[in-house]
């Protein structure tokens, strides 16, 4: 019998540093869950076989291949990978070990803002941890376009199979923007396992093709170098043709069998190929069956090697979820959990210490040196951080007639390149194609649209063309395919550049606001991810009247309340729209700060009706309100009923004051710009922290009056204020889908018309 030596004697050290990586992470697994203290009963988690696929895949890029320029993103279920390298490269304390997913220590994935060790990127909802890299590329060219030093490097992301089955990874990979983005990586880990089972045909050369077609670069590791050596041999070609034949089920099988058992099974009917079989010995036959592509550091190598910076690289890397474990090849080892004894071979297998498992390499030694050069290597500079730019709180100017708060979006962005030019140079805007039906178009003719090269504009001599594509490095907009996540993917690595490279930038992506729930969760993760950013939805609610149906959002108010790490805003007019942008802007770009959603309307209202205060001190004083969160609009003498409105329908608010008035019944209207605002405010109230004063300015106790609440959305959005005094209330909005019609029509249906808060305002004033 034969035996063959699976790798090259050069990679001994970087052998020995993949098996500490693979006890680290498993060992803090298993601290976790099984020597911790644990009072609840409840299980710790962790996934170690996830993290022993990843383990070869991450050591060779890690200390053979990355450079200080080059980013990752890490498989969610790989952290304690990640953390475990962190460890051995010295930027993580040991102490911070014994501390995964306890209160204040490790956190379950990857996190930029929560972690003590330097993450790239925050991962954990998958598909969106994936796609990351790719934005982050766009943001770190745009970044160099616009004033430089932001450099090169590799964009890395780290993946599992399965991670594949969600429409984002595709969303990305199929916008048009992204097959110039060299620099972007995927690598696969390709364990055809899922949560819950071995995937029966998990396709690979379809998925193959897909990234092909899409432009892709598209390189597989199916075999290691044992395997390649068996394969040229006699009998190899059988060899081959029966592993790459087999089921995933089957193969998943054979990795549960010694050799004895391999040698009954892995024949099948082929004698050539149990000729083969017959004369490896029991060693070699066991390696041979589980040395995939993605477990040969040699072959991992020439694959890194092998990549072409032109285009995007995709790396299907074969591996075996739990590689090195006791729970290898199991179906069900997704979240299972080595034993006692288990953990005991594991440590005699790789030459860790289980009575001192944090223990690093011996001084001087060659995996320490390999460590050390790795450190050395991966260091980055400081960069230092230029101060966002200084924001006008006000521009000065006072709308008239009659206008959109969309409308006032456009017309803000425009205002302040002439009031505040250097400002105005850090805002890049985003639209999924919707830059025009947004009221963007003025801004974009004033600023272009970004692109790494100049692109001519074949229309700039057609008289007809309204709206003017001028594609050049120095734009400002960025209009990527219809996929609304992908454009809130953008819009979080453009949030996050003041902390990447020093250089903030003010991003605002336009959606349509019925639109919002679906690229909610990405955006939201980016905020996670200390991405500051100002998402507009717009048009938003039932007033998108002849629009009908889905089309009229009825949640999202809510949504903007509930929001961590979001200010929320649904202005009335548009001085209160320039007020409430410009003051979310101030917020980006800098430690400490927030992003902001703001909700605006296409129904033109009155100006006029928002009697924005002349004298200077009384103006200051209603723009702190409208960023506060709502401002008195009509006060009475008498007030019997308050009537506290947001966003589209103050008009209808205004109205039945006045018909209140006419049957003797006084109403103060509340124009409300900020119910995230007013709800910290109660909370501040309570002894939660922050200010509220808001609440004693525009609800004093001593106007203190039955209250209806009516917005273009869910009504429960203001449920709440009728708390701040105790008082009985009534709250109109909208609670179903929309309805096609005149805004007058719509608004009767959803009973938030004028008639409709006469009508409750009677029924709480009623003794």
């Amino acid at each position: 019998m034969t035996s063959v030596v699976p790798a090259r004697t050069e990679q001994a050290d970087l052998r020995e540093v993949e098996q500490r990586v693979l006890w680290l992470s498993t060992a803090m697994i298993d601290h976790a869950n099984r020597v911790r203290p644990n009072n609840s009963g409840l299980k710790v988690g962790g996934h170690q076989a996830s993290c022993a696929s990843l383990v070869s895949i991450m050591t060779a890029l890690y200390f053979e291949h990355l450079t200080a320029a080059d980013r990752v993103s890490v498989k969610p279920h790989a952290s304690p990978v990640w953390h475990a390298i962190n460890y051995l490269l010295g930027s993580l304390d040991e102490q911070h070990l014994t501390t995964l997913r306890e209160f204040g220590g490790l956190q379950s994935y990857p996190s930029r803002t929560k972690d003590p060790d330097p993450a790239d990127y925050s991962t954990g909802s998958v598909g969106i941890g994936a796609t990351a890299p790719i934005w982050g590329a766009i943001a770190r060219r745009y970044v160099d376009t616009h004033g430089g030093g932001a450099g090169t490097g590799r964009q890395y992301s780290l993946l599992g199979d399965a991670e594949l089955d969600e429409g984002a990874c595709w969303e990305a990979i199929l916008d048009p923007t992204v097959a110039d983005l060299g620099e972007v990586v995927w690598i696969v880990d390709l364990n055809r396992q899922s949560l819950d089972r071995v995937v029966p045909g998990i396709a690979a050369h379809r998925l193959q093709g897909m990234f092909e077609s899409a432009g892709w670069q598209v390189l597989t590791l199916k075999y290691g170098q044992l395997l390649e050596e068996l394969f040229s041999r006699p009998g190899g070609q059988a060899l081959r043709e029966r592993i790459d034949s087999m089921s995933n089920p089957e193969y998943q099988r054979l990795l549960r069998c010694g050799a004895s058992e391999l040698r009954e099974r892995l024949p099948g009917d082929s004698a050539e190929l149990a000729g083969l079989v017959s004369d490896l010995d029991d060693e070699t036959l066991v390696a041979a069956i589980r040395n995939l592509g993605g477990h040969d550091l040699g072959a991992l190598d020439g694959a890194f090697k092998a990549i072409d910076d032109t285009r995007p690289t995709v790396v299907f890397a074969y591996t075996i979820k739990g590689y090195g474990l006791a729970t290898e090849g199991h179906p069900q080892n997704h979240g299972s959990l080595l034993s006692g004894e288990q953990m005991q071979q594991l440590a005699a297998g790789v030459g860790a210490d289980p009575a001192d498992p944090w223990r690093k390499f011996a001084p001087g030694s060659a995996a320490a040196r390999r460590c050390s050069d790795a450190a050395s290597r991966l260091r980055r500079r400081e960069r230092a951080r230029v101060k966002p730019p200084r924001l006008p709180a006000d521009v000065g100017r006072t709308p008239t007639g009659t206008t959109t708060t969309q409308a006032a979006l456009g017309r803000t962005l425009l205002d302040l390149t002439r009031s505040a030019p250097e400002a105005a140079e850090r805002v890049v805007t985003l639209c999924p194609d919707v830059s025009s039906t947004t009221n963007l178009g003025g801004w974009l003719n004033k600023v272009g649209v970004w692109s790494p090269t100049e692109r001519p504009d074949w229309f700039a001599d057609d008289a007809e063309t309204i709206l003017h594509w001028k594609e050049r490095p120095a734009g400002q907009h960025i209009e990527l395919g219809i996929a609304e996540t992908n454009l809130v993917g953008l819009l979080g690595e453009l949030g996050s550049t003041w902390s990447r490279w020093g250089q903030p930038l003010l991003p605002i992506g336009v959606v349509y606001d019925c639109f919002l729930g679906r690229a909610l969760e990405p955006w939201s993760f980016g905020v996670y991810g200390g991405g500051q950013s100002i998402l507009v939805g717009t048009p938003s609610g039932v007033s998108l009247a002849p629009e009908g149906g889905a089309h009229q959002s009825v949640h999202t108010p809510s949504i903007g309340l509930e929001q961590p790490g979001v200010t929320t805003y649904e202005p009335a007019f548009a001085q209160d729209t320039e007020w409430c942008l410009l003051a979310s802007m101030a917020q980006l770009g800098k430690p400490g700060g927030s992003s902001a959603y703001l909700r605006l309307s296409t129904r033109p209202v009155e100006q006029s009706l928002a009697e924005v205060p002349t004298d200077p001190a009384a103006r200051e004083r209603r723009r702190n309100q409208v960023i506060g969160g709502a401002y008195p609009l009509r006060r009475h003498d008498e007030p019997q009923v308050t009537l506290a409105a947001m966003g589209a329908v103050v008009p209808e608010a205004v109205a039945a004051a006045h018909r209140l008035a006419e049957q003797g019944i006084g109403a103060d209207v509340v124009c409300v710009t900020s119910p995230d605002l007013l709800f910290r405010a109660v909370r501040a109230r309570q002894g939660a922290g922050g200010d509220a004063g808001v609440l004693d300015q525009v609800f004093p106790a001593h106007r203190a009056t039955p209250l209806v609440t009516v917005l273009d959305g869910h009504p429960h959005t203001l449920a709440f204020l009728a708390g701040i005094n105790g008082v009985r209330a009534s709250h109109l909005g909208v609670t179903g889908f929309g309805q096609s019609g005149s805004l007058e029509d719509v608004y009767r249906h959803h009973g938030i018309d004028a008639d409709a808060i006469v009508g409750a305002a009677l029924d709480v004033t009623d003794s």
